[in-house]
């Protein structure tokens, strides 16, 4: 006499269930890869925009230089939460020399809500 084996299937690991998880990744990755193709295509139209819009202009190196400048710090400040000591640090600079550029070009910087607190130059 031989024993019989009742095997219960899974019903999420049925085929069909499988397929239709596998259909719903790859539409969710197909998706995703249309977001950012489409902020890709969004980003190269503003680029030929300001590149068509600066070509009848000269460009001025000192203006380019404060711009790249401007932005750098910015970036360190939001990298170190407005901490002007640590963002001179970061950019091999003195804490005077940082303040003193943040106060030229006006940059001001808010620290985020749950700081609660805003560093202006």
């Amino acid at each position: 006499m031989s024993a019989l084996t009742w095997r219960t299937e899974d019903p999420a690991n049925s085929p069909q269930a499988v397929n239709l998880l596998r259909d719903q990744a790859f539409e969710s990755r197909l998706s995703s890869l249309r977001d950012v193709a489409l902020e890709l295509l969004n980003a190269v139209d503003c680029l030929r925009n300001n590149a068509a819009a600066n070509g009848s202009q000269k460009v001025k190196l000192h203006d380019e230089v404060r711009k790249f400048e401007a932005d750098l710090i910015r970036a360190a400040l939001v990298r170190t939460n407005g901490n002007q000591s640590r963002a001179a640090r970061m950019l091999g600079v003195k804490h005077t020399t940082l303040n003193a550029k943040i106060k030229r070009y006006g940059i001001s910087f808010s620290v985020p809500q749950n700081r609660g607190e805003e560093i202006a130059a």
